[in-house]
């Protein structure tokens, strides 16, 4: 009697290429500097009786570093290598968290904001290296599992400030330093070069800009968008949840620990099955409906009970959206501008945080604690109608990457 064929078993996953972890552990020691001060800097900087525009742009600090330089990391990376790019940005980071620490008013303050901004430019190259060793298949998934990293930079950072700061408001800050450094030592012996020298080489001979494609270009600019949005919320929400619910800094940390655990596992548990499914381009879409969606409730929230829905939508929205679109782009740029071509799409969201956190600022201070978020939903709608209109096809093909 003849027998069924067994069912075939699911494809195992593939392993994480070599290098991976310590690429995912510098990321995330990047993101712990940030996600420390970001709760309740612009809180910190009312005490100094700024306004609330001058608030939200010492947050825009951190930003604007990023956007001087981000493009400049990402073309000495694909000249010079990844690793001692990388390696450079933990030692700055270093050195402007223990600057932050050391402040003891606004302009040092700000001067330890924007060198850790300018070390945590390597971001791009970080992604440019993953990039370098994933599989074209493989890439979502991977793009995922790193931008967990922001969100283990959002729970870590917290949590470290919220249980130093009561011993010493600079202990944090000291913290943070202390990790980073060890991290560079570690980085030093254990991180592999991903970008190989026959690539570097023959980046001399390659003229720059290769950004300047339709597709790209498109995808930068829906990219530059969602990120005013989202980070006029990071600039303002400390306040608006002081105005409206009575958030101390401590509730605030709370928050701001939920949002990143939310966002991380999003970016590990459904990026990669959402794009086998939806492709990327339809990944995209669903990302800026829910972050519009969740921008859209915030301004009606007057309970703690009605600003977790709003949280929800907008925090899944985003952890859909960043890796997906990083990882897009990676697939549309050869392997010997990955650097550059990221460094500027690093660079347009530098701006984007510039801009967001101080646009908040003044539409909450002049207008009203619903206006950034309100001005937000309409960002992204805008940045939906772009993605649809964009000329690129609905899923990034696997040998754009490479021609």
């Amino acid at each position: 009697m003849a027998q069924d064929p067994p069912t075939p078993a699911p494809p195992k996953r593939a392993a994480l290429p070599p290098g991976f972890g310590t690429l995912w552990v510098t990321v995330a020691v990047d993101l712990i500097g940030f996600g420390i001060v970001l709760p309740v800097l612009p809180l910190y900087a009312r005490r100094y009786h700024a306004s609330p525009a001058v608030a939200a742009s010492l947050v825009a600090a951190f930003s604007f570093a990023q956007l001087l330089m981000s493009p400049v990391w990402g073309r000495v990376s694909d000249r010079a290598g990844r690793k001692p790019v990388l390696i450079v940005s933990l030692v700055g980071t270093a050195v402007g968290s223990l600057l932050t620490g050391l402040a003891g008013g606004l302009p040092l303050l700000f001067a330890g904001r924007l060198i850790d901004g300018a070390s945590g430019a390597s971001v791009s190259v970080a992604h440019a290296a993953v990039a370098d060793i994933a599989a074209p298949l493989e890439r979502a998934r991977l793009f995922g599992l790193l931008g967990a990293a922001f969100g283990i930079g959002f729970v870590l950072g917290p949590a470290i400030g919220g249980a130093l700061s009561p011993i010493d408001p600079r202990l944090p800050f000291f913290a943070a330093a202390a990790i980073a450094a060890v991290n560079a030592l570690v980085a030093a012996r254990r991180l592999p070069e991903t970008h190989p020298s026959a690539s570097r080489a023959a980046r001399h001979t390659r003229r720059t800009g290769a950004w300047r494609t339709p597709p790209v270009l498109a995808l930068i600019g829906v990219s530059f968008l969602s990120l005013v949005a989202f980070s006029a919320f990071e600039g303002t929400f400390s306040l608006f949840t002081h105005q409206r619910l009575g958030f101390g800094e401590s509730a605030t940390y709370v928050v701001f620990v939920a949002v990143g655990v939310l966002i991380a596992a999003v970016e590990i548990g459904l990026v990669h099955p959402a794009v086998t499914r939806y492709g990327e381009r339809g990944v995209l879409q669903i990302g800026l409906v829910l972050n519009a969606a969740g921008l859209a409730l915030l301004p009606a929230v007057h309970s703690r009970w009605w600003l977790v829905p709003s949280l929800v939508l907008l925090t899944c929205g985003e952890g859909l959206i960043t890796p997906t679109l990083s990882s897009t782009v990676a697939g549309y740029v050869d392997q010997r501008a990955r650097g550059e071509v990221l460094g500027v799409q690093q660079a347009a969201g530098g701006l984007a945080r510039v801009a967001g956190p101080a646009l908040g600022g003044v539409a909450f201070g002049g207008i009203g604690a619903g206006a950034p978020y309100a001005g937000g939903a309409a960002i992204v709608a805008v940045a939906a109608v772009a993605l649809a209109a964009a000329p690129m096809p609905s899923r990034a093909g696997p040998s754009a990457a490479a021609t």
